[in-house]
């Protein structure tokens, strides 16, 4: 197999959004996107009680991408104006299709945040093609226990399928384009080589402990998180120096314009305005505050 060369290795630091501060890997000074990943913030971990719920996003708006939830730690509520209602659990993933509209919120359950404990994730924005941004909202939710994995030859790395395909498994998330997205576990001295297709862009992202990649570049948390890969080859290879877990994204690129603001991702800054104008009038539904 020939591996694919690193085009750029980067750090994943904090910045502060709200009460919220949380590391921001993508987009960066020196990463501005990996098409068609629009941004990724690893939240956490926060230490939530009644006296301390900084993670709790009331209602808001979405449109022209998906916003997918990756729940490392803790415990979720989601609920969204097609009328979906969910507790996401560790392991979890929700995968949002905006589309021309939907209003969500999310947050620790009442329960969990009155018995306390830890919660952590991965918030990615993965862009939809022109084609598709006004496309009918869908929610998807899938459970831990019901994803496909890949165990390596060594037993000591696990690659658990989301969405997209590896060793003739398949993700449980149905994709509007042709993306993958695997969450790898790893224990120290773990091995395994993971295919993608060149035709994809395609990232990895370290949540905790130390990786080297191609035998050559090492990941380690709080320093370098993040590789941006060439697409030149067909895959790469990790070798865990420590218990590890990283997110692995890859995806057909669309080199289109792209046009942001808030909670939009569209094409045109006139399609911005139309997306201002739409939630103002109603058009994206309603949600309640709970």
């Amino acid at each position: 197999m020939k591996t694919n060369t690193i085009k750029r290795v980067g750090r994943s630091d904090f910045v502060n959004m709200g009460p919220i501060r949380l590391r921001q890997p993508l987009p960066t000074q020196q990463i501005e996107m990996i098409d068609p990943f629009i941004l990724l913030h690893h939240y956490g971990p926060y230490t939530i009680s009644p006296e301390s719920n900084p993670f709790d996003l009331g209602p808001h708006p979405h449109r022209g991408f998906e916003p997918v939830t990756f729940l490392v730690q803790g415990e979720q509520l989601h609920r969204d104006s097609l009328g979906h209602e969910s507790v996401v659990k560790a392991g979890d993933v929700q995968w949002t299709t905006a589309g021309r509209g939907i209003i969500h919120s999310e947050g620790p359950t009442k329960a969990f945040v009155n018995k306390g404990g830890t919660i952590e994730g991965i918030q990615l924005w993965l862009n939809l093609p022109a084609e598709k941004k006004m496309i009918q909202p869908n929610y998807q939710h899938a459970k831990s226990e019901d994803f496909e994995v890949v165990n390596s030859i060594d037993h000591k790395v696990r690659t658990k399928i989301v969405a997209g395909s590896l060793h003739e498994k398949n993700g449980k998330i149905i994709t509007q384009t042709s993306v993958n997205a695997f969450m790898i576990e790893a224990e120290e001295g773990g091995t395994e080589t993971v295919r993608f297709s060149s035709a994809h862009q395609g990232m990895l992202y370290l949540l905790k402990g130390k990786v080297k990649v191609n035998g050559e570049t090492t990941l380690q948390l709080n320093e370098n998180q993040l590789i941006y890969f060439n697409q030149d080859g067909d895959g790469f290879t990790l070798e865990a120096e420590a218990d590890s877990l990283l997110l692995f994204l890859s995806g057909e690129p669309f080199h289109e314009e792209v046009a942001t603001y808030g909670p939009y991702v569209m094409n045109t800054q006139t399609e911005l305005l139309e997306a201002m104008r739409d939630y103002q009038m109603g058009k994206m539904g309603f949600l309640p505050v709970s």
